[in-house]
């Protein structure tokens, strides 16, 4: 491997000027295109909000690396931790080079500048995720003797070969759960009014989804932290659909499905968090509100041709509804873990 040294400097996402964002973006937009290459780029605008929006629990720094002619950047590398007040020993980080940049040393550089932010925020371990799409991350990642924590799935939906009947299947097989169950539609925004018992049900249901090996405790979800995720959502012109379920008796949520549409990539759509209570589980609760949710896309989006989602390979129930539904893997992802002490050992040429 050869070394390059190169120059990074720190940059505030929030307060970047026009020249940064706009070769910020364009760099994003390489490396985006190098995984996801029928995919549209990420228009400038959209960008910027997201940097100018990010969530208030989030602390992080970020250096950017330009090439000779400070015109292109050529690396970038991040570190955040999210103060919710949980998992207070994790730090989530992010090296990104541009192909015709890598095995030179620079992600090795872009790590010792990360590394001073672990130590005084006092974290232990790190995680970063990879793609099959780009390997030279998970070879850069064994190098550093990271360990695969979770291993996961981009599953994919082509419309097109979707079997509509299926919708009306799950939805007959679904009348007699009406008597019992309410379904609800929220377009944007949560209400007000339920959006505590929205934050209970995320608390429990999104914390008994798989973790595998890796090393972290349940996330802690707030009112203020849902509001906090969604105005930075909100800000890059993402709408949400949200279907709820409330159980007739005592009006308790039960359940939820989501889906994420941007019209700036209107072929796509991503379908976010399906949960049910555990106690309300096996019931059919989980095909009823997917095949509702597909019934509304399928009026309402009809420009929608693809249908993503994220799955972690050993989340059993819910891999099966979506393999019934016509998902196939797109791209495999996997979720590395690795201690503050290994990246010290490695920057210091130990083994």
């Amino acid at each position: 491997m050869s070394t390059t040294e190169m120059v990074f400097q720190s940059l505030d996402l929030g307060q970047a000027s026009e020249n940064e964002y706009a070769c910020l973006s364009q760099f994003k937009n390489i490396l985006r295109h190098e995984y996801l290459p029928d995919d549209p780029p990420i228009p400038l605008e959209e960008q910027i909000q997201g940097w100018k929006n990010i969530p208030q629990f989030v602390e992080y720094e970020e250096y950017i690396a330009w090439d000779t002619s400070k015109t292109k950047i050529i690396a970038c590398g991040q570190i955040a931790i999210y103060n919710t007040g949980d998992n207070e020993h994790l730090a989530d980080f992010m090296i990104e080079v541009l192909p015709e940049y890598r095995k030179q040393g620079i992600a090795r550089q872009a790590l010792e500048l990360l590394l001073p932010f672990a130590k005084k925020h006092e974290r232990t371990l790190w995680m970063t995720e990879s793609n099959d799409r780009i390997p030279a991350s998970s070879l850069f990642l064994e190098c550093l003797g990271a360990r695969r924590g979770l291993e996961n799935f981009i599953n994919q939906l082509k419309l097109v070969e979707f079997d509509r009947n299926l919708v009306d299947r799950w939805l007959e097989q679904s009348k007699e759960l009406k008597n019992k169950f309410e379904l609800m539609l929220w377009n944007g925004a949560y209400p007000d009014a339920q959006l505590n018992d929205i934050t209970d049900l995320f608390q429990e249901v999104a914390n008994d989804q798989p973790r595998d090996t890796l090393e972290m405790e349940d996330q802690k979800f707030t009112p203020q932290i849902m509001r906090d995720m969604e105005k930075s959502m909100f800000a890059r012109g993402t709408q949400r659909w949200s279907m709820f379920l409330t159980d007739r008796a005592d009006g308790k949520l039960v359940g939820l499905t989501e889906v994420f549409w941007n019209p700036n990539r209107a072929m796509i759509l991503d379908q976010g968090f399906t949960g049910v209570y555990s106690a309300y589980r096996s019931k059919g609760l989980g095909r009823w509100l997917k095949a509702e949710m597909m019934q509304k896309i399928l009026r309402d989006h009809p420009e929608v041709e693809l249908i993503r989602t994220r799955n972690a390979n050993s989340n059993a129930p819910m891999l099966k509804i979506n393999v019934e539904m016509g998902f196939k893997p797109y791209i495999a992802s996997s979720i590395w873990q690795v201690e503050t002490g290994k990246i010290k050992k490695y920057l210091a040429g130990e083994k």
